[in-house]
């Protein structure tokens, strides 16, 4: 069964190769959708060399609805974007995938059902397909080499929709396994250990530059992104220094 929750259906249209189609498969269940429908397969469905190159996401395969017609496959669509790289002489709106998807996100949250096709490998939607559509999908490529793969065009749309439900983490800090984070307190008692071993070596000089060199220290460790292990290792690093000058 389809997973729960609202999500566009992808639509391949007349695709020419199951690799092709598993290898978009593939690149929709990396970002959590799981709505595919296949439109005249022009190998026949079911699809040996689809399923192998799915990869662990057969299951998209199994659960495909596969139509002779494009009016078949979008009976139940209230909005459709068709993805092209090639302007067809249509008036239509012309939208980036980041845009397509947040548009998708608003109106399936208002209750709306949104395709997204996709077209053959060798020349890509015909105008007669484009025609169906509510609004153009554009990706900004190479003028001078704009084809996409159809999978590739797959994930990269399936990333943005990814995207427009907020989950993706623009940055973050990867703890390793067991690297609990630095609190304060560590961070404090680390800066006061090495303040007093540089006060003993003469560092802060001259004595009125002194405190706002401190405060730059301090600065400095607290803008790191320090875990508990770390402070241990600079702890000891500084012992050690310390004992090897002073035997």
């Amino acid at each position: 069964m389809p997973s729960e929750g609202k999500q566009p259906v992808f639509v391949l249209v007349r695709p020419q190769m199951g690799e092709n189609i598993g290898a978009a498969a593939r690149a929709m269940w990396n970002f959590g959708l799981d709505r595919m429908r296949v439109v005249a397969p022009r190998d026949g469905w079911p699809s040996e060399k689809a399923v192998a190159m799915a990869s662990g996401a057969g299951r998209l395969l199994d659960e495909a609805q596969v139509s002779d017609t494009l009016p078949e496959a979008l009976a139940d669509a209230t909005y459709v974007f068709a993805t092209t790289a090639r302007i067809r002489g249509l008036t239509k709106p012309v939208v980036s995938p980041e845009r397509a998807m947040q548009i998708t996100a608003e109106k399936l949250a208002a209750g709306e059902k949104v395709a997204v096709l996709f077209g053959p490998e060798r020349a890509g939607l015909e105008n007669e397909d484009v025609a169906k559509a509510n609004a153009l999908i554009t990706v900004p490529v190479n003028p001078e080499f704009p084809s996409l793969n159809l999978a590739q065009c797959v994930l990269l749309t399936a990333y943005e929709w990814r995207r427009a439900q907020g989950e993706i983490d623009h940055e973050r800090m990867e703890i390793a396994r067991g690297g609990d984070p630095a609190t304060a307190g560590d961070v404090e008692a680390w800066a006061g250990h090495i303040e007093e071993r540089l006060e003993e070596r003469g560092f802060f000089f001259p004595p009125e530059k002194a405190a706002g060199m401190k405060i730059n220290l301090r600065n400095l460790w607290s803008r790191m992104p320090l875990t508990r292990a770390d402070v241990q290792m600079l702890h000891g690093a500084l012992r050690q220094l310390i004992r090897g000058k002073d035997a």
